[in-house]
């Protein structure tokens, strides 16, 4: 077979992600050999690999859904901001440093071009099927020129192109006309049509309109997909429904009772890995909300801080807000909280950074007898250990090295009468530590909940991948979307616009990583 699709977006969360993972477990489960790619990602959710490299949570996930084991040439490119204008860059799974935007797409990006390519035709050369996932919208036409995930992708590759539009939001015609109206002549050639994203309501009302699209475009559309809640799993950035629905928005109430077990997670800026919640919000019973005022804290029996691309921004941030000092009464009274990666750090005594904030020494909140300095190489991990006499697995990605002092020992972190870190992301998605912890949190709390005895993570997840994969076989016309896989574009596409931007990088041949960090 040896074939493969981008997934392009006319927007930014348009569902470019599921629908990835929607197609890769439908050819999963079809028995064709399939993985998922993502040239450059941005995103502050992320995860290590068994060979310890750093890539976007969202590939990780779209690998699970292929049911294969995610590796670096999935997204050899992952952009972490640091703020609005720079972010670290993460080649193949390692950091080779921090750039700005305007350096970044000034030429940088395409030397990159090269290596993405040669980790594509990798892929290529081992799955039978390639699902590339585009970034952003292919029409940003003042970063075509340096584009390597979306059209540039797609060309090195002669891959064919599949929109997606987000119906929801509205004017989904005029967005799949646009996009395909800005780009040039060369890139038009490779987009072969669309696929309606989030749809409310009876079809037969929209099929005039897809009727008029294709005369417009000379492309048709090859699925109509429905709107269903809870479905933006592993997303890239922002809050989001978990795998049951519960994680809320800090303005909404959650229900009262003595078996129901209520979490406040800190809304910390440049907050990454909130997906660590996700395995709390899929208890019964349980239900995550995230919050940004010291009042929120009051009712809550676990709060949260989670982790974070700065440390000390969000030290600052909850001090700023009187959180800080919500998290102090809280320690004093003996009430549980949480604090995971930058969330544990916080929690610290003293913080030495001269690495991720350059801020240098900066005190704590004093909570756990820990001292934090920041190394400039990175810690990428996937330990394995044992807590509360239960096994339990997680993965490591910071920069910050931890003295831990006194308190029991949790994880690779502390314990103080009620307050707990650990570096560990992912570790609640272990079942039975997960139960264990919440029981010791419903007795400080002095809730009667008790978890239940039989949910499972891991099947609550591989369920909603067939959900994502049922959405594709159930709505889309997979036997199109199979023959674009295996046999390319369709010929005779019609340019439907004069295109503007200007003419791509050509593609290379292969280069080795190393190359490619020396242009950056």
């Amino acid at each position: 077979m040896s074939g493969g699709l981008l997934v392009a977006g006319t927007t930014s969360d348009a569902g470019k992600s599921v629908v990835t993972a929607g197609i890769c477990r439908w050819l999963a489960r079809k028995g064709v050999s399939v993985a998922p790619f993502k040239a450059q990602n941005m995103s502050l959710n992320s995860f290590v690999t068994r060979e310890g490299a750093e890539i976007g949570r969202a590939q990780a996930m779209q690998a699970q859904a292929a049911r294969v084991e995610p590796t670096a040439l999935m997204n050899p490119v992952l952009l972490k901001p640091g703020s609005d204008r720079s972010s670290q860059v993460v080649l193949m799974g390692r950091p080779v440093g921090e750039m700005s935007a305007r350096g970044y797409h000034g030429g940088r990006q395409a030397a990159l071009l090269d290596t993405v390519v040669g980790c594509l035709e990798e892929l290529r050369s081992t799955y039978d099927a390639v699902i590339c996932e585009g970034a952003g919208s292919p029409a940003e036409i003042n970063l075509r020129r340096t584009d390597i995930v979306n059209m540039g992708i797609a060309r090195a590759a002669r891959f064919p192109v599949l929109v997606v539009g987000d119906i929801d939001r509205g004017g989904v015609f005029a967005s799949f006309f646009g996009t395909t109206a800005l780009l040039s002549a060369a890139d038009q050639e490779l987009v072969a049509g669309y696929l309606v994203n989030k749809f409310r309501g009876d079809v037969s009302l929209l099929e005039p309109g897809l009727d008029m699209l294709e005369g417009l475009t000379g492309r048709r559309t090859y699925g109509v997909l429905p709107f269903r809640h809870g479905l933006g799993i592993d997303e890239e950035d922002g809050l989001r429904v978990s795998l049951r629905g519960a994680v809320r928005e800090s303005a909404v109430a959650p229900p009262v009772g003595e078996d129901v077990l209520r979490v406040a997670v800190c809304a910390v800026p440049l907050m990454s890995n909130f997906t660590d919640v996700d395995a709390l919000a899929a208890e019964p019973g349980v239900v995550v909300r995230f919050v940004d005022r010291a009042e929120e804290l009051v009712d809550a029996d676990l709060v949260v801080v989670p982790g974070t691309r700065g440390t000390v921004r969000a030290l600052e941030w909850l001090r700023e807000r009187g959180l800080a000092d919500a998290l102090a009464r809280r320690a004093a009274e003996g009430r549980p909280v949480l604090g995971i990666c930058g969330g544990f750090q916080v929690l610290g005594e003293h913080i030495e950074d001269e690495v991720e904030s350059r801020a240098g020494s900066v005190d704590g909140l004093g909570l756990l007898p820990v001292r934090v300095r920041f190394a400039r190489e990175k810690t990428l991990a996937r330990p394995v250990g044992e807590a509360l006499g239960e096994r339990v697995e997680g993965y490591e990605i910071h920069h910050g090295v931890a003295d831990v002092r006194g308190g029991e020992p949790f994880l690779d972190g502390c314990r103080v009468g009620e307050v707990w870190g650990t570096h560990w992301h992912g570790s609640l998605e272990s079942d039975a530590f997960r139960r264990r912890f919440l029981t010791e949190v419903a007795r400080a709390a002095g809730r009667r909940f008790v978890p239940a005895p039989d949910t499972s993570f891991g099947t609550l997840r591989e369920e909603q991948l067939d959900l994502l994969g049922d959405l594709i076989e159930e709505h889309a016309d997979t036997d199109a979307l199979l023959g674009l896989i295996e046999n390319g574009v369709p010929g005779g596409l019609p340019f439907i616009a004069p295109g503007a931007p200007p003419a791509p990088p050509a593609a290379g041949t292969a280069a080795a990583p190393e190359r490619a960090k020396e242009a950056l």
